[in-house]
């Protein structure tokens, strides 16, 4: 835990040094397009997104892919969105999770923006051992300057199936950061940072384990604009500072946002 206070010291301490002197930076024309850590930004009315992020293992099989599709509701204030994993591998869907974000605030200068997230997990893996789940995630974000700074915090909680017969109760929290640099108006650099606590079910009957991950993951993301379409490509590495080693050695990122109706 130590080396993720670390972390999260030098990621402020990052963002504090590059502190613009403008109270109202130039806003980023690529936003909410990070691969593990999760933006605080909604989708604009009349906007919808659709993403892919691939799983690259480190092994010559098993590639996975997770699909998210994002839609502003009524407003940019409610956003609902779904995501549905897939492995190419035995070619089976995982569980699939339903989300609801709420813009609790947006960014000015006297705070970051924050919208809070509750997902619905479905168990519909081919062989998934789920009865049902949730998961809370709390981001936010601020910008200083040609720097953004991301944070996360929350948990996943999990009724399972013990391999015993019985059934048990998971509780996984999980922090994660993250700081991107505009190098240029549609290429940035960025470096995320993600450590989670997964607790998963023991050998013995009706107990549980928890163990520690903690991974940095460097990367770029690029975008091309079409009109009032985007088009962004991200890639990353992501690097197992410690707990077991990851199944990705490799991230690809795609996503094409575009609108579903016109501006009034």
């Amino acid at each position: 835990m130590r080396s993720v206070y670390v972390g999260v010291v030098l990621l402020i301490w990052a963002a504090s040094a590059a502190r613009a002197q403008n109270n109202r930076p130039r806003p980023f024309e690529i936003a909410d397009n990070s691969l593990l850590v999760e933006e605080a930004f909604n989708q604009e009315a009349g906007v919808f997104q659709n993403i892919f992020l691939f799983r690259v293992p480190r092994e010559g099989s098993g590639w996975s892919v997770e699909f998210t599709q994002e839609w502003p509701f009524r407003s940019q204030r409610h956003q609902i969105s779904y995501t549905v994993p897939f492995s190419f591998g035995d070619g089976s869907f995982d569980d699939v999770m339903l989300n609801y974000r709420l813009q609790l605030r947006t960014e000015d200068a006297t705070g970051p923006a924050i919208s809070p997230r509750v997902s619905a997990i479905l168990p519909t893996g081919s062989e998934s051992a789920l009865r049902y789940g949730a998961q809370l995630n709390l981001p936010m974000s601020r910008q200083f300057g040609d720097l953004y700074v991301h944070a996360n915090a929350g948990a996943t909680i999990e009724a399972v199936k013990h391999p015993a017969g019985e059934h048990v109760t998971l509780f996984s929290p999980q922090l994660a950061g993250s700081v991107i640099w505009r190098t240029l108006p549609l290429v940035h650099l960025m470096v995320e940072t993600v450590a989670s606590f997964p607790e998963s079910a023991a050998a013995l009957c009706c107990e549980s384990e928890r163990t520690t991950t903690w991974l940095v993951s460097p990367g770029v993301r690029a975008a091309r604009n079409l009109g009032t379409h985007q088009i962004v490509l991200a890639a990353a590495v992501p690097i197992m500072l410690s707990g077991a080693r990851g199944d990705a050695s490799f991230l690809v990122y795609f996503s094409y946002e575009l609108p579903f109706r016109k501006a009034p």
